[in-house]
């Protein structure tokens, strides 16, 4: 009896067909051959295990294998009000950084989210306005940047954007039909910049888009000398 293999020969629980087929046309790097592609699970992002030959740098070729878990591209936002020197984080459970170390596993971070089918930007203003309550006017792209190269293709639109009392429309908090219970926290700008350095902050995105913020964004010192005297300092 033949068998078939959801996500490869006939849909998985997502609609998804031919998991095992993504890179194996990868032809922009000379160096590098793709062999063999297999689809190790699925259960709802894709864990691939690929063979591919690399020319080493002394002329000679190495058969390699990688790992690689593609749960898609995501965005996240750095929500700030310049005037009252403030930034609109989320706090929520993380289990991956909980069964890690983290005490509680309490993660404070930018909102954030996957694209899923949106463009980057669509998906973002749409996560700010769920996890946050904030509808999001102009909006800032900041950087793209790839989380964690070694196993996880994840690429991440980072932005940034002003809000104010006025515009936080909702009460935030995510969606509970998809398991989320996020808390809104409103911080003082440099009360977050402590928190990175005693670790009361501890995600990477929060961490680069509060450090952007500084050098080149709304509280860096070209911005400050711009701002009405009764702003705090930073």
């Amino acid at each position: 009896m033949e068998t078939r293999t959801p996500g490869l020969d006939v849909p998985d629980h997502r609609g998804r067909t031919g998991l095992d087929r993504i890179g194996r046309d990868l032809d922009r790097n000379p160096r590098v051959r793709v062999a063999d592609v297999e689809l190790l699970a699925a259960g709802w992002h894709v864990l691939r295990r690929t063979t591919f030959d690399y020319r080493r740098a002394d002329g000679r070729w190495s058969r390699e294998q990688r790992e690689t878990y593609d749960r898609g591209n995501g965005a996240t936002i750095l929500l700030y009000d310049r005037e009252r020197a403030t930034v609109l984080l989320t706090r929520q459970f993380r289990y991956p950084v909980y069964v890690n170390g983290h005490p509680d596993g309490m993660l404070l971070e930018t909102a954030a989210g996957l694209l899923d089918d949106e463009d980057p930007e669509t998906a973002i203003r749409r996560e700010a306005a769920e996890e946050t309550g904030v509808t999001v006017g102009p909006i800032e792209h900041v950087f793209d940047v790839y989380m964690s190269p070694g196993s996880v293709t994840e690429r991440v639109h980072f932005y940034a954007a002003p809000y104010t009392p006025a515009t936080r429309s909702g009460e935030g908090g995510g969606l509970a039909d998809e398991g989320e219970d996020i808390d809104v926290v409103e911080l003082p700008f440099t009360e977050a910049l402590t928190m990175i350095r005693t670790g009361a902050i501890a995600d990477a995105k929060t961490i680069m888009l509060l450090h952007w913020a500084t050098l080149d964004g709304p509280f860096s010192a070209g911005s400050l000398s711009k701002t009405p005297s009764n702003v705090p300092s930073i």
